[in-house]
């Protein structure tokens, strides 16, 4: 009996005690809800603006000459003397002497081809003079009309003769000239094959030589990129003058930096099948009136082309362009939002964004790793 009145003693003061409990929470003051405001992130932002740009063509490639020839001597003979600038690197002028070939043989030939030549104008004086005197036997009738035709046939042969040597003492003229082997035009030799002493035949080649006043660089490009510079697909030839985009060719050589001014005169219609690139010509004259260096041969440099014009489009850093296809605007709530764009070309550290940007909306450019659409931020002028 003890038992039972224990536990009910228990369970009356556990009942009691939860009581008082539930009237302490309920009675107890209730404590006044504060919101806590909205912060607001601070981005860099950069206002849309609408231009006209040029979009530019960007490759590299190697200096090689306009004009490159190799030198043949038309004669043959023992070299008697080498220009000191028919080196590897030498640098020579239009019509300036570079080698010499033994010409004692090709004067020995002009002075026999010029006594050929008194002879057999002797002998057609003397042709001449007989076909004369015949002639006006013939009138008189003191002698045959055969013997005329006799001497009319020997006049004849004189002056084929006469003629014959006329073109023999030339050749040998040019021949004795050829000893002599002059350069084609100002330039540069890239090769020497041949040294004092050595015997040339006719038609082998000496030396190798090249024009330094106008060089041309051959550039890849790929079909995108043959889209900004306006050119249709398989352009042959040369292009037009008035539609040769200009290039700027620059490099940095010997701790310095050059540029030099070009034209982009041609297209090679045939297409690489291995890189599926076209290669483009650009053309540099060297004028040494321009107060620059010259544009050596074999110089790696870099391509700057000019391409079309286009309206309406907003250029931002890089950095902007969230997700490939979107950007982040700042709307008048100072809220972002999520922007879709049209990407027409990225370029270096700018983008070209055709469509989807108004003028005067602002554009974020700090890189927030976690982005809420909607989230309140705090604009920073770029600039600022």
């Amino acid at each position: 009996m003890s038992n039972l009145i224990k536990g009910l003693l228990t369970i009356g003061v556990l009942f009691v005690a939860a009581v008082m409990a539930y009237g302490i929470v309920i009675t107890a003051p209730t404590p006044a809800q504060i919101e806590p405001d909205e912060v607001a992130t601070a981005i860099r932002t950069q206002v849309a603006e609408k231009q006209q740009v040029r979009l530019m063509v960007r490759s590299q490639g190697n200096v090689e000459p306009l004009t490159e020839s190799d030198l043949i001597p038309e004669v043959s003979g023992k070299v008697k003397w080498i220009s000191p600038k028919l080196v590897a690197g030498g640098y020579f002028t239009a019509d300036e002497v570079l080698l010499q070939i033994d010409d004692r043989d090709y004067r020995a030939l002009v002075l026999r081809a010029d006594a050929a030549l008194a002879r057999a104008r002797a002998e057609d004086e003397h042709a001449r003079f007989e076909f004369q005197r015949l002639d006006e036997l013939v009138k008189k009738k003191l002698t045959s009309q055969s013997t005329l035709e006799s001497a009319l046939r020997s006049q004849r042969i004189a002056a084929a003769t006469l003629a014959e040597a006329e073109v023999a003492l030339n050749q040998a003229q040019r021949d004795l000239q050829r000893t002599a082997i002059h350069a084609p035009y100002a330039g540069l030799v890239r090769s020497k094959k041949v040294d004092q002493g050595q015997f040339v035949s006719r038609g082998v080649a000496i030396a190798s030589v090249y024009s330094a006043t106008t060089v041309e660089v051959r550039i890849p490009l790929a079909d995108s990129q043959l889209a900004y510079l306006d050119l249709a697909l398989g352009q042959r030839g040369g292009i037009a003058p008035a539609a040769q985009a200009n290039v700027t060719l620059s490099t940095h050589y010997g701790g310095q930096y050059y540029e030099w001014p070009g034209k982009l005169v041609r297209t090679e219609a045939e297409i690489d099948a291995r890189s599926r690139m076209v290669n483009a010509v650009v053309r540099v004259d060297n004028d040494p009136a321009s107060g620059q260096p010259p544009l050596p041969v074999g110089l790696f440099v870099q391509a700057d082309i000019e391409g079309r014009l286009v309206d309406n489009i907003v250029v931002l850093p890089r950095a902007a362009i969230r997700n490939q296809h979107q950007v982040l605007v700042v709307d008048s709530e100072n809220r972002l939002r999520y922007r879709d764009i049209e990407l027409l070309r990225f370029d270096r550290d700018q983008v070209y964004i055709s469509g989807g940007l108004e003028a005067g909306e602002a554009v974020n450019l700090s890189p927030i790793q976690t982005v809420i659409d909607g989230m309140r931020v705090k604009t920073v002028p770029d600039n600022a």
